[in-house]
């Protein structure tokens, strides 16, 4: 079952039809919180926003520590809420961060129900930041062998953050609530085998995205996933007829949204969108 948004942060489907939606997707086992800083500008621009909260892939409050679904589902969850939508708008737009930048990427591969616009934000369709630690080759062993049934990754500073004072208010709120705008304090190997299983489906079929418009912004400074990582992106994309622009922020890490350069990447969010509205 789709959960579209939670009541007090989504916009409600319209009764009459409108120009453009835009569905925002989260990190892994993640909340909305993450693409907070876009969601009022873009609901100001008159669009309808649903920050989408994908069952077995979101952080779950009352099940912290359960199972995820397999990728398959998080994509179809997506398919479904692009389905609804567009029948009740004539665009949509997917705003994807770190796991939901590849989630929003494997969703246009269906040429079916194509979004009409794609945002990718710290897209990561390889581990290869500063801070990845030199063992992380091993780190099949932990997803699929019996070596890793009981492991849990656990996060760590700086948390995709740059900004000293948000660091630590990102870490009070890990140990607070197990959860923060940042993400989930801990990630179970289900997640990580899912999300694994997701990069490299998106990877092997990045020539089969199919959407007219797309902008990626990348921190140069990414711990998680360096800017090589939109060179894995356009070289995939270069049999296909998208317009691909790129922006790279200087003074972020991971968690672009919500660090210094957040507000650039709420200007070019709202723009590109602005464009895709005002387009005949």
């Amino acid at each position: 079952m789709v959960n579209m948004a939670d009541p007090a942060s989504a916009s409600p489907l319209p009764e009459t039809p409108r120009r453009l939606a835009v569905v925002l997707l989260h990190g892994l086992c993640s909340t909305p919180d993450e693409l907070l800083s876009v969601n009022g500008p873009l609901r100001q621009l008159g669009c309808t926003v649903v920050p989408l909260r994908i069952e077995g892939y979101s952080f779950d409050a009352d099940h912290p520590d359960g199972a995820a679904q397999p990728f398959e589902s998080w994509v179809a969850q997506v398919h479904a809420c692009v389905l609804a939508l567009r029948q009740q708008h004539e665009r949509v737009v997917l705003v994807g961060i770190s796991a939901g930048a590849n989630l929003a990427l494997a969703s246009a591969m269906d040429p079916s129900n194509r979004p009409d616009g794609v945002v990718l934000m710290s897209t990561t369709l390889r581990y290869d930041g500063w801070a990845i630690p030199p063992w992380h080759f091993l780190l099949p062993l932990a997803l699929y062998t019996p070596i890793g049934r009981l492991w849990r990754y656990r996060e760590r500073p700086p948390y995709g953050i740059k900004n000293e004072r948000i660091r630590a208010w990102i870490e009070r709120e890990l140990e607070a609530r197990r959860v923060s705008a940042a993400g989930s304090a801990t990630l179970g190997v289900s997640h990580l085998k899912q999300h694994d299983r997701l990069i490299r489906h998106v990877r092997r079929h990045l020539a089969r995205v199919c959407c007219p418009r797309m902008l990626a912004l990348h921190a140069e400074e990414d711990e998680v996933a360096s800017p090589k990582n939109l060179e894995i992106l356009a070289n995939g994309l270069s049999l296909s007829a998208i317009d691909l622009q790129t922006v790279i922020v200087c003074n972020s890490y991971h968690m672009i949204s919500i660090d210094n350069d957040r507000q650039k990447v709420v200007r070019e969010t709202v723009d590109f969108v602005r464009a895709i509205l005002q387009s005949t």
